[in-house]
């Protein structure tokens, strides 16, 4: 999930509509629906001064001839042609974490916020153009129906996704508990499309869990484990509110099992609030040492990050695993552990989600998430741009995935003892 903060400013290109009121009276072809439009966007009036002369009276002109020619403008309503002219505009800054809201859209994505909602319970990003699925939340109906992170999402029902954008198909993902949605994927490494039904549920999303054995084997629902010895295992599922004070609790339950290496298992955690994900480098990185860098451009100078000193499992040897469903925030921790030298990375590349997006309301009812600035890791790594590359690569296969293997858990413990 992306970061959320408040915004301080509007975005320049929003606010330099509100010369459209101006445009429009000089240019004597005001209409009723301009002045609407107008009333709404003069709410804030500031224009940057680093913008180039746009002729607005173009965007007029499209108005009035879709006004005065289409032939069922009639069933058209003036609010949704505002709409699609704001979407239109923010869709062409190429970003597809920067979108607006529509009030519909704007509901959902609040629900997210708060934790739980209605769905099938996985996060969903564009890569490479494509609707791919970041990662399922564990232990919800799209983990159970076998979604796995890295799947490209062809289909949702009968609707090609090739168009849509994430808050779109997020909105035709979602839907009432007992409703079923039917999506097909493309998995990576398979010539050939398949199709799953998923019934919708109440989403819970889940943070933390630990474990001091391993599961050697799985056969007939009975699974045969292994003591972990010193090892002691914190599977992260994200970085929310409460991530901070489990990972504590689960750091005080190593304790009390004297155990002295650590594996944290970050794959598919999609990642969540950035003041998690410091708080919990914080515990192996000295105080003052950077965590993560925000970059925001030429707007102004790198905004710092910096550990809060606990510093008291610095020392502990330390092993973390990433998948291509690893991304934000969790990229944020193991790109800063490892830049200190504090853990090795191992299993597959991460998803690459580095960059930081706020949400601002635009109306009563309406919104704007914006990319604001993009993460880097303490030596100055850009998340945003290929995501981390493993020290150790190891992609599970469709036989370990049937037989109940985990290699990458494999290789940790290996490399540990």
């Amino acid at each position: 999930m992306a970061q959320i903060k408040k915004l301080g400013e509007f975005l320049t290109a929003i606010i330099a509509l509100a010369v459209v009121f101006a445009l429009g009276f000089y240019l004597g072809i005001k209409t009723p629906a301009e002045s609407k439009i107008a009333g709404i966007l003069s709410a804030n009036p500031q224009i940057g001064t680093n913008r180039e002369e746009i002729d607005f009276s173009q965007f007029w002109h499209a108005w009035n001839i879709a006004e005065g020619k289409y032939v069922d403008i009639d069933k058209v309503k003036r609010q949704d042609m505002l709409y699609g002219a704001i979407a239109g505009m923010i869709k062409s800054f190429g970003d597809p974490y920067t979108v607006f809201f529509p009030p519909e859209e704007t509901k959902i994505f609040q629900s997210e916020i708060k934790g739980e909602f209605e769905g099938v319970g996985m996060e969903i990003g564009i890569r490479k153009d494509i609707l791919t699925v970041v990662a399922p939340l564990k232990g919800t109906p799209a983990d159970l129906a076998g979604i796995r992170a890295g799947d490209k999402i062809l289909k949702i029902n009968e609707e090609i996704t090739s168009d849509m954008t994430i808050e779109q198909a997020v909105r035709k993902i979602r839907g009432q508990k007992g409703t079923k949605v039917k999506l097909t994927i493309l998995r990576n490494g398979e010539d050939e499309s398949r199709v799953l039904e998923i019934e919708r549920g109440v989403i819970k999303i889940p943070v933390i869990g630990t474990e001091t054995k391993q599961i050697v084997s799985e056969k007939d629902g009975k699974k045969t484990e292994k003591d972990l010895g010193d090892i002691f295992v914190i599977r992260l599922y994200n970085f929310s509110e409460g991530s901070p004070n489990g990972f504590r609790n689960a750091l005080r339950e190593m304790v009390e099992k004297n155990k002295s290496k650590l594996i944290i298992d970050l794959r598919n955690n999609p990642g969540g609030f950035l003041e998690a994900a410091v708080d919990i480098a914080s515990w192996f990185l000295p105080q003052g040492e950077v965590v993560v860098k925000e970059d925001f451009g030429k707007k102004t100078s790198d905004m710092l990050h910096r550990s809060k000193g606990y510093n008291v499992f610095g020392d502990t040897p330390i092993v973390i695993l990433v998948n291509q469903g690893s991304a934000s925030a969790s990229e944020i921790l193991a790109g800063a552990l490892r830049d200190y030298g504090k853990a090795k990375l191992i299993g597959e590349k991460t998803f690459g989600k580095g960059s930081v997006q706020e949400f601002l309301p635009l109306t009563a009812d309406t919104s704007i998430k914006v990319t604001v600035a993009k993460w880097l890791t303490p030596k100055g790594q850009a998340l945003s741009e290929g995501g981390l590359e493993p020290d150790i690569e190891i992609k599970p296969t469709k036989e370990d995935i049937e037989a109940g293997r985990d290699p990458v858990m494999e290789k940790a413990i290996e490399i540990l003892k």
